[in-house]
């Protein structure tokens, strides 16, 4: 029997998918998973793929130099096949982890693997149990020593953009492969509740029906500023219960998340970014999940009673322009956060060829990414500076702000949109009330000052109370 191009550990949705994408692409698999279920569902599903009954048996199977991917639960699963592989591969074998893998895991993974003579590539993929199977967005980094052997596999397995280029690529060292996937997916939280948003003022505001929502989204859509969540979203409001009703009504409304999102927020804090939109994604999940304490309050805190706007067509306009901006602010503070990664860690993170990964197979798929790719190229620092997006956000920057000012009015939440919107306006602010706020850390805690008419190395100190 020939030995496999790749072992593959883990035989969930995603790990099963990506086992037949390769065969699907001429490549020789084995795979190995501890559940015995599993494992025997797809042994029966795929009699022809080698499988090992234990990992110890896995690495036999696979030709040298090894390439092993490993499709389990993020975390300490992630170790544990580690700690069972590393005394059964060889110098020049090496792990690929294409999980959500924290990315401070992954770096300590990468020298332990190093460390035995090994690689480790942390590959960030995206595209849900869909992509894996077709083609998802594959984000590599870790061992840079790796990647000549993997380059091959992973651009292979990987989605093609609209010009034929492979949604694959090397991002960096340690850990920067699922930093960057975790800064991916944290944009798709903010696009995610942007969308949520969009709908909740469609519908309470104006008094759309799901369906109708979800053919202003598809027309939305097909102006040109489109993307994969739009298009999935106008779908889902379309789709109908065996009664009829729209089935998104009946879904309860707690939504989940499995820590990306928070991963973003966390890095944020600690770099010093500010990702506002992105925060607030994530924590309109968390106050989703307090269903009951939510249903405790409502009485207290009844909607105004207000009417709804006289000028629909005019409303819906400038909800689509407050999305598209919300939706840029987005992707620009994801940038914001690859950019302090950059300067903090020497990563070197091109945030231009990272939006050239995300344009086919990935959830954030979208013609902006084109733009995002474009503006880099320009040689723009940040989104928000570049001329193209400046132009783009000043024209839309009007509806935006009659759209959040409405949403106040009418008492419906727009957490994320109007976040964007503030996130902006302070980050075009030539002054910002922090004068003060300095003057109160002086007063209660003597932390210093300095001053705009004194040179910036100065500082100052004032006893504030002592008229007290």
């Amino acid at each position: 029997m020939a030995l496999a191009e790749l072992g593959l550990v883990g035989l969930g949705v995603m790990g099963a998918n990506l086992a037949r994408n390769a065969r699907s692409r001429g490549y020789g698999v084995a795979v190995y998973d501890r559940d015995g279920a599993r494992a025997a569902a797809f042994r029966r599903a795929h009699p022809e793929v080698p499988q090992a009954a234990a990992l110890e048996e896995l690495p036999a199977l696979v030709r040298r130099p090894r390439s092993i991917l490993l499709m389990v639960p993020a975390g300490e699963a992630v170790d544990q096949v580690l700690d069972g592989l590393l005394p059964l591969l060889e110098p020049g074998d090496g792990i690929l982890d294409g999980g959500n893998s924290h990315w401070r895991d992954t770096a300590r993974r990468v020298s332990r693997a190093e460390a035995a003579g090994l690689w480790y590539v942390g590959a960030g993929i995206s595209g849900g149990s869909r992509g894996a199977l077709l083609g998802p967005s594959i984000m590599a980094g870790g061992s840079r020593e790796a990647w000549p052997l993997v380059e091959g596999l992973l651009s292979d397995l990987s989605a093609r953009a609209a010009d034929g280029a492979p949604c694959c690529g090397w991002v960096g060292p340690q850990g920067a492969g699922h930093f960057v996937k975790m800064v991916h997916n944290g944009i798709e939280y903010g696009e995610m509740q942007l969308i949520c948003e969009a709908v909740h003022l469609l519908r309470e505001g104006l008094g759309l029906s799901a369906g109708e929502a979800g053919q202003v989204l598809a027309r939305w859509g097909g102006e040109g500023r489109g993307s994969y969540l739009l298009d999935i979203t106008s779908r889902i409001l379309a789709r109908k219960d065996a009664d009829g009703a729209p089935l998104v009504d009946k879904i309860l409304d707690q939504a989940g998340q499995k820590g990306t999102g928070a991963w973003a927020v966390s890095a944020a804090l600690e770099l010093g970014v500010a990702i506002p939109l992105i925060g607030e994604a994530v924590f309109a999940r968390s106050l989703s999940a307090q269903k009951q304490a939510r249903l405790a309050a409502a009485p207290l805190y009844p909607r105004p009673e207000v009417p709804r706007p006289a000028d629909r067509t005019g409303f819906a306009a400038d909800l689509g322009r407050a999305l598209y901006g919300a939706r840029v602010a987005a992707y620009a503070q994801g940038v914001e956060l690859l950019r302090a990664a950059s300067d903090q860690w020497g990563w070197d993170l091109d945030w231009g060829q990272i939006a050239l990964l995300w344009r086919a197979g990935c959830i954030l798929r979208s013609p902006l990414l084109e733009e995002v790719a474009a503006a880099r190229r320009r040689g723009a620092e940040s989104l928000i500076t570049d001329r193209v997006f400046a132009h783009a956000l000043r024209e839309a920057l009007p509806g935006w702000r009659r759209t959040a000012a409405a949403a106040l009015t009418l008492g419906i939440p727009v957490p994320a949109l109007a976040a964007g919107l503030s996130w902006l306006d302070g980050s075009a602010a030539a002054v910002l009330p922090a004068n003060l706020l300095q003057a109160q850390r002086d007063c209660f805690g003597a932390h210093t000052y300095r001053r705009t008419d004194r040179p910036e190395e100065e500082a100052f100190h004032t006893d504030w109370l002592e008229e007290e």
